[in-house]
Protein backbone atom coordinates (compact mmCIF):
# COMPACT_ATOMS: atom_id res chain seq x y z
CA UNK A 1 0.00 0.00 0.00
CA UNK A 2 1.53 3.76 -0.46
CA UNK A 3 1.41 6.57 2.10
CA UNK A 4 -1.16 7.04 4.93
CA UNK A 5 -2.58 9.89 5.63
CA UNK A 6 -4.39 10.58 9.04
CA UNK A 7 -7.85 12.88 9.18
CA UNK A 8 -7.62 14.77 12.75
CA UNK A 9 -9.61 17.67 14.06
CA UNK A 10 -12.27 18.29 16.88
CA UNK A 11 -15.57 16.07 17.18
CA UNK A 12 -18.16 17.44 14.43
CA UNK A 13 -15.76 19.69 12.36
CA UNK A 14 -16.43 17.23 9.62
CA UNK A 15 -13.61 14.71 9.07
CA UNK A 16 -15.95 11.98 8.48
CA UNK A 17 -17.82 14.10 5.90
CA UNK A 18 -14.41 14.83 4.05
CA UNK A 19 -12.88 10.99 4.20
CA UNK A 20 -16.20 10.15 2.18
CA UNK A 21 -15.91 12.78 -0.29
CA UNK A 22 -12.33 11.74 -0.79
CA UNK A 23 -12.54 7.99 -0.89
CA UNK A 24 -16.29 7.23 -1.99
CA UNK A 25 -15.96 5.24 1.66
CA UNK A 26 -19.37 5.62 2.95
CA UNK A 27 -18.27 6.45 6.38
CA UNK A 28 -20.84 7.30 9.22
CA UNK A 29 -21.29 10.67 9.22
CA UNK A 30 -23.45 12.05 12.35
CA UNK A 31 -24.22 15.67 14.44
CA UNK A 32 -22.60 14.25 17.82
CA UNK A 33 -19.05 13.36 18.82
CA UNK A 34 -17.26 10.68 18.33
CA UNK A 35 -18.91 9.40 15.61
CA UNK A 36 -16.58 7.74 14.38
CA UNK A 37 -14.39 5.86 17.14
CA UNK A 38 -12.16 2.90 15.27
CA UNK A 39 -10.93 4.73 12.49
CA UNK A 40 -12.02 4.28 9.31
CA UNK A 41 -9.43 3.58 6.18
CA UNK A 42 -10.13 4.51 2.23
CA UNK A 43 -8.36 4.25 -0.79
CA UNK A 44 -8.28 7.46 -3.22
CA UNK A 45 -7.34 7.40 -6.90
CA UNK A 46 -4.97 10.01 -7.30
CA UNK A 47 -5.85 12.04 -10.53
CA UNK A 48 -3.31 12.48 -12.69
CA UNK A 49 -3.82 12.89 -16.78
CA UNK A 50 -0.86 11.46 -17.93
CA UNK A 51 -1.48 8.05 -16.91
CA UNK A 52 -4.58 8.31 -19.47
CA UNK A 53 -2.79 9.94 -22.29
CA UNK A 54 -0.08 7.23 -21.65
CA UNK A 55 -2.73 4.53 -21.71
CA UNK A 56 -3.85 5.86 -24.98
CA UNK A 57 -0.48 5.76 -27.17
CA UNK A 58 0.65 2.03 -25.35
CA UNK A 59 -3.24 1.01 -25.57
CA UNK A 60 -3.42 -1.40 -22.50
CA UNK A 61 -5.94 -4.00 -21.33
CA UNK A 62 -5.19 -2.43 -17.73
CA UNK A 63 -4.48 1.13 -16.10
CA UNK A 64 -4.01 1.30 -12.45
CA UNK A 65 -3.57 4.59 -11.22
CA UNK A 66 -1.37 5.20 -7.98
CA UNK A 67 -3.74 5.41 -4.79
CA UNK A 68 -3.01 7.47 -1.20
CA UNK A 69 -4.83 6.28 1.99
CA UNK A 70 -6.96 7.87 4.08
CA UNK A 71 -7.40 7.19 7.70
CA UNK A 72 -10.73 8.72 9.78
CA UNK A 73 -9.21 9.31 13.54
CA UNK A 74 -11.87 9.77 16.22
CA UNK A 75 -12.19 13.17 17.33
CA UNK A 76 -10.12 14.73 19.86
CA UNK A 77 -10.81 16.75 22.92
CA UNK A 78 -9.03 18.80 25.88
CA UNK A 79 -7.28 16.29 28.10
CA UNK A 80 -6.70 13.55 25.23
CA UNK A 81 -2.55 13.29 26.14
CA UNK A 82 -4.11 12.64 29.78
CA UNK A 83 -6.51 9.93 28.23
CA UNK A 84 -9.97 12.15 27.94
CA UNK A 85 -12.37 11.93 25.36
CA UNK A 86 -10.97 8.89 22.96
CA UNK A 87 -7.30 10.45 23.81
CA UNK A 88 -5.33 7.35 24.11
CA UNK A 89 -6.69 5.33 20.85
CA UNK A 90 -6.70 8.57 18.83
CA UNK A 91 -2.35 9.42 20.22
CA UNK A 92 -2.03 5.65 19.16
CA UNK A 93 -3.63 5.95 15.78
CA UNK A 94 -1.46 8.87 15.13
CA UNK A 95 1.29 7.16 15.07
CA UNK A 96 0.59 4.52 12.29
CA UNK A 97 -0.33 7.46 9.45
CA UNK A 98 3.06 8.81 7.14
CA UNK A 99 1.34 12.52 7.42
CA UNK A 100 -1.75 14.14 9.18
CA UNK A 101 -4.16 15.72 7.52
CA UNK A 102 -6.13 18.38 10.44
CA UNK A 103 -10.14 19.53 9.72
CA UNK A 104 -10.59 22.60 11.04
CA UNK A 105 -14.13 23.95 11.19
CA UNK A 106 -15.15 27.18 9.45
CA UNK A 107 -19.09 26.12 8.71
CA UNK A 108 -21.92 27.22 11.36
CA UNK A 109 -24.85 24.71 11.45
CA UNK A 110 -27.34 24.79 14.52
CA UNK A 111 -27.66 20.63 13.85
CA UNK A 112 -24.18 19.96 14.48
CA UNK A 113 -22.74 20.71 17.59
CA UNK A 114 -19.64 21.91 18.49
CA UNK A 115 -17.23 21.05 21.35
CA UNK A 116 -16.77 24.65 22.46
CA UNK A 117 -19.77 26.19 21.44
CA UNK A 118 -17.47 28.63 19.32
CA UNK A 119 -16.70 28.69 15.24
CA UNK A 120 -13.25 29.62 15.98
CA UNK A 121 -10.88 27.92 13.38
CA UNK A 122 -7.65 28.94 15.27
CA UNK A 123 -8.60 27.87 18.60
CA UNK A 124 -9.55 24.43 17.24
CA UNK A 125 -5.95 24.25 15.93
CA UNK A 126 -4.27 25.17 18.90
CA UNK A 127 -6.31 22.55 21.35
CA UNK A 128 -6.06 19.57 19.24
CA UNK A 129 -1.77 20.61 18.65
CA UNK A 130 -1.77 21.16 22.52
CA UNK A 131 -2.49 17.78 23.22
CA UNK A 132 -0.39 16.40 20.17
CA UNK A 133 2.45 18.70 22.17
CA UNK A 134 1.59 16.65 25.64
CA UNK A 135 1.75 13.76 24.10
CA UNK A 136 5.29 14.44 22.83
CA UNK A 137 6.65 15.85 26.18
CA UNK A 138 5.53 12.85 27.79
CA UNK A 139 7.24 10.48 25.32
CA UNK A 140 10.54 12.91 25.52
CA UNK A 141 10.83 13.12 29.39
CA UNK A 142 9.97 9.21 29.49
CA UNK A 143 13.63 9.27 26.81
CA UNK A 144 15.09 12.04 28.96
CA UNK A 145 14.81 9.93 32.39
CA UNK A 146 16.04 6.56 30.93
CA UNK A 147 18.78 8.85 29.17
CA UNK A 148 20.44 10.51 31.92
CA UNK A 149 20.50 7.32 34.06
CA UNK A 150 22.38 5.91 31.20
CA UNK A 151 24.70 8.76 30.47
CA UNK A 152 26.39 8.20 34.21
CA UNK A 153 28.31 5.94 32.60
CA UNK A 154 30.13 8.88 31.20
CA UNK A 155 29.54 7.86 27.44
CA UNK A 156 30.00 11.13 24.94
CA UNK A 157 27.37 9.78 22.57
CA UNK A 158 25.01 9.27 25.78
CA UNK A 159 25.39 13.07 27.00
CA UNK A 160 25.01 14.47 23.91
CA UNK A 161 21.78 12.37 23.90
CA UNK A 162 20.55 13.90 27.04
CA UNK A 163 21.88 17.25 25.88
CA UNK A 164 20.11 17.00 22.46
CA UNK A 165 16.70 15.81 24.28
CA UNK A 166 16.95 18.38 26.96
CA UNK A 167 17.00 20.94 24.26
CA UNK A 168 14.01 19.03 22.71
CA UNK A 169 12.19 19.16 26.04
CA UNK A 170 12.91 22.81 26.38
CA UNK A 171 11.20 23.77 22.68
CA UNK A 172 7.69 21.52 23.22
CA UNK A 173 7.46 23.49 26.68
CA UNK A 174 7.45 26.97 24.10
CA UNK A 175 4.71 25.39 21.71
CA UNK A 176 7.15 24.55 19.09
CA UNK A 177 6.47 21.47 17.04
CA UNK A 178 8.72 18.40 16.52
CA UNK A 179 8.81 18.99 12.86
CA UNK A 180 10.18 22.85 13.68
CA UNK A 181 12.72 21.85 15.65
CA UNK A 182 16.33 20.39 14.39
CA UNK A 183 17.59 17.98 17.28
CA UNK A 184 15.02 16.18 16.65
CA UNK A 185 16.27 14.42 13.19
CA UNK A 186 19.34 13.12 15.35
CA UNK A 187 16.83 10.94 16.88
CA UNK A 188 15.10 8.99 14.43
CA UNK A 189 13.73 6.62 16.95
CA UNK A 190 12.03 8.72 18.78
CA UNK A 191 8.78 9.04 17.00
CA UNK A 192 6.90 12.09 18.07
CA UNK A 193 3.52 13.01 16.62
CA UNK A 194 4.09 16.26 16.12
CA UNK A 195 6.70 15.47 13.91
CA UNK A 196 4.48 14.49 11.20
CA UNK A 197 3.91 16.53 8.29
CA UNK A 198 0.67 18.67 8.89
CA UNK A 199 -1.72 19.46 5.75
CA UNK A 200 -4.51 21.87 7.79
CA UNK A 201 -8.21 22.06 5.52
CA UNK A 202 -10.64 24.67 6.63
CA UNK A 203 -14.23 23.52 5.91
CA UNK A 204 -16.10 26.07 4.75
CA UNK A 205 -19.96 26.56 4.00
CA UNK A 206 -20.11 27.99 0.63
CA UNK A 207 -22.86 29.97 1.04
CA UNK A 208 -21.52 31.88 4.56
CA UNK A 209 -19.80 35.00 2.36
CA UNK A 210 -19.62 37.07 5.48
CA UNK A 211 -17.41 34.48 6.93
CA UNK A 212 -15.43 33.22 4.16
CA UNK A 213 -14.55 36.87 3.71
CA UNK A 214 -11.41 36.68 6.23
CA UNK A 215 -10.28 33.01 4.64
CA UNK A 216 -7.49 34.72 3.17
CA UNK A 217 -5.83 36.34 6.61
CA UNK A 218 -7.04 32.61 8.39
CA UNK A 219 -4.98 30.78 5.80
CA UNK A 220 -2.04 32.87 6.48
CA UNK A 221 -1.97 33.10 9.77
CA UNK A 222 -2.01 29.15 10.41
CA UNK A 223 0.69 28.89 7.78
CA UNK A 224 2.96 31.31 9.59
CA UNK A 225 2.12 29.93 13.00
CA UNK A 226 2.15 26.50 12.27
CA UNK A 227 4.95 26.68 9.19
CA UNK A 228 2.25 24.10 7.22
CA UNK A 229 0.24 23.84 4.23
CA UNK A 230 -3.37 25.26 4.26
CA UNK A 231 -6.44 24.87 2.06
CA UNK A 232 -10.12 25.29 2.06
CA UNK A 233 -13.24 22.84 0.94
CA UNK A 234 -16.06 22.57 1.27
CA UNK A 235 -16.68 19.00 2.35
CA UNK A 236 -20.72 18.81 2.73
CA UNK A 237 -20.70 19.89 -0.82
CA UNK A 238 -18.17 17.72 -2.19
CA UNK A 239 -19.85 14.54 -0.67
CA UNK A 240 -23.52 15.24 -1.83
CA UNK A 241 -21.80 15.53 -5.18
CA UNK A 242 -19.77 11.83 -5.49
CA UNK A 243 -24.12 10.88 -5.96
CA UNK A 244 -23.34 12.41 -9.55
CA UNK A 245 -21.70 10.43 -12.07
CA UNK A 246 -18.26 11.86 -13.27
CA UNK A 247 -19.09 14.29 -15.95
CA UNK A 248 -21.94 15.39 -13.75
CA UNK A 249 -20.09 16.17 -10.92
CA UNK A 250 -17.26 18.38 -12.58
CA UNK A 251 -20.14 20.19 -13.84
CA UNK A 252 -22.14 20.44 -10.42
CA UNK A 253 -19.00 21.76 -8.71
CA UNK A 254 -17.60 24.09 -11.39
CA UNK A 255 -21.03 25.75 -11.72
CA UNK A 256 -21.06 26.30 -7.68
CA UNK A 257 -17.46 27.74 -8.59
CA UNK A 258 -15.09 25.01 -7.81
CA UNK A 259 -13.01 24.69 -10.26
CA UNK A 260 -10.47 21.95 -8.54
CA UNK A 261 -12.49 19.12 -6.14
CA UNK A 262 -11.30 18.38 -2.58
CA UNK A 263 -9.18 15.22 -4.21
CA UNK A 264 -7.66 17.35 -6.46
CA UNK A 265 -6.79 19.90 -3.92
CA UNK A 266 -5.79 17.75 -1.32
CA UNK A 267 -4.03 14.83 -3.51
CA UNK A 268 -1.78 17.99 -4.78
CA UNK A 269 -0.88 19.25 -1.57
CA UNK A 270 -0.52 15.81 0.04
CA UNK A 271 2.28 15.54 -3.03
CA UNK A 272 4.03 18.51 -1.77
CA UNK A 273 3.73 17.79 1.69
CA UNK A 274 4.87 14.13 1.73
CA UNK A 275 7.36 15.30 -1.48
CA UNK A 276 6.58 12.66 -3.35
CA UNK A 277 6.53 11.82 -7.18
CA UNK A 278 5.12 9.55 -9.46
CA UNK A 279 6.38 7.18 -11.93
CA UNK A 280 5.10 4.98 -14.45
CA UNK A 281 5.35 1.54 -15.98
CA UNK A 282 3.75 0.30 -19.00
CA UNK A 283 4.63 -3.68 -19.62
CA UNK A 284 2.44 -6.46 -18.75
CA UNK A 285 -0.53 -4.93 -21.07
CA UNK A 286 -0.61 -2.93 -18.21
CA UNK A 287 -0.22 0.96 -17.71
CA UNK A 288 0.54 1.98 -13.69
CA UNK A 289 0.95 5.22 -11.55
CA UNK A 290 3.58 4.50 -8.73
CA UNK A 291 4.50 6.77 -5.88
CA UNK A 292 7.94 7.04 -4.36
CA UNK A 293 9.37 9.62 -2.09
CA UNK A 294 10.97 12.24 -4.54
CA UNK A 295 15.18 11.47 -4.30
CA UNK A 296 14.52 7.34 -4.61
CA UNK A 297 16.57 5.49 -6.97
CA UNK A 298 15.50 3.01 -9.25
CA UNK A 299 16.46 0.34 -7.04
CA UNK A 300 14.20 1.79 -4.62
CA UNK A 301 11.60 2.00 -7.60
CA UNK A 302 11.76 -1.46 -8.26
CA UNK A 303 11.25 -2.20 -4.74
CA UNK A 304 8.05 -0.65 -4.68
CA UNK A 305 6.73 -2.64 -7.51
CA UNK A 306 8.37 -5.82 -6.17
CA UNK A 307 11.01 -7.78 -3.61
CA UNK A 308 11.91 -9.67 -6.90
CA UNK A 309 12.26 -6.79 -8.88
CA UNK A 310 14.58 -5.08 -6.06
CA UNK A 311 16.42 -8.35 -5.06
CA UNK A 312 17.21 -9.40 -9.00
CA UNK A 313 18.05 -5.73 -10.30
CA UNK A 314 20.24 -5.66 -12.89
CA UNK A 315 19.57 -2.26 -15.24
CA UNK A 316 16.94 0.45 -15.83
CA UNK A 317 15.14 1.39 -19.45
CA UNK A 318 14.09 4.82 -18.61
CA UNK A 319 12.50 7.77 -20.38
CA UNK A 320 10.43 10.66 -19.50
CA UNK A 321 6.66 11.21 -20.31
CA UNK A 322 7.25 14.09 -22.49
CA UNK A 323 9.52 12.40 -24.82
CA UNK A 324 6.25 9.28 -25.68
CA UNK A 325 3.89 12.58 -25.87
CA UNK A 326 6.02 14.29 -28.38
CA UNK A 327 7.17 11.40 -30.56
CA UNK A 328 3.74 9.05 -30.02
CA UNK A 329 5.12 5.75 -29.46
CA UNK A 330 7.72 3.97 -27.55
CA UNK A 331 9.33 2.22 -30.59
CA UNK A 332 10.08 6.01 -31.62
CA UNK A 333 11.41 7.08 -27.90
CA UNK A 334 13.83 3.55 -28.36
CA UNK A 335 14.43 4.50 -32.02
CA UNK A 336 16.14 7.98 -31.23
CA UNK A 337 17.65 6.92 -28.95
CA UNK A 338 15.92 8.57 -26.20
CA UNK A 339 15.34 5.55 -23.80
CA UNK A 340 18.34 5.67 -21.50
CA UNK A 341 20.07 2.62 -19.96
CA UNK A 342 20.58 3.33 -15.96
CA UNK A 343 21.85 1.68 -12.97
CA UNK A 344 20.54 1.14 -9.55
CA UNK A 345 21.48 4.99 -8.22
CA UNK A 346 19.73 6.46 -10.93
CA UNK A 347 17.94 9.10 -9.09
CA UNK A 348 14.01 8.78 -10.71
CA UNK A 349 12.29 11.96 -11.91
CA UNK A 350 8.99 12.75 -11.71
CA UNK A 351 6.87 11.51 -14.65
CA UNK A 352 9.83 8.83 -15.88
CA UNK A 353 8.41 5.78 -17.55
CA UNK A 354 10.59 2.78 -16.32
CA UNK A 355 10.95 -0.72 -17.56
CA UNK A 356 12.76 -2.96 -15.00
CA UNK A 357 15.28 -6.16 -16.20
CA UNK A 358 16.08 -7.74 -13.32
CA UNK A 359 17.18 -12.13 -12.61
CA UNK A 360 15.72 -13.99 -9.79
Amino acid sequence: MGFNCGIVGLPNAGKSTIFNALTKAGAQTASYPFCTIEPNTGIAKVPDERLDKIAEIVKPDKVVPATLQFTDIAGLVKGASKGEGLGNQFLSHIRNVDAVMHILRAFNDENITHSYNEINPLKDAEIVNTELLLADLQTVEKRLDKAKTSAKSGDKRLRQLVEDLEKIKMEIERGVSARNIPEVSKIPDLFLLTRKPVLYVINIDETDTERNKNLENLISEIQLKEKSQAITICGKLEEEALELEEDERKEFLKEMGINESALEKIIKSGYSLLDLITFFTTRSKEVRAWTIKRGATAYDAAGKIHTDFQRGFIKAEIYPYEDLIKLGSEHLVREKGLMKLEGKEYVVKDGDIIHFKFNV
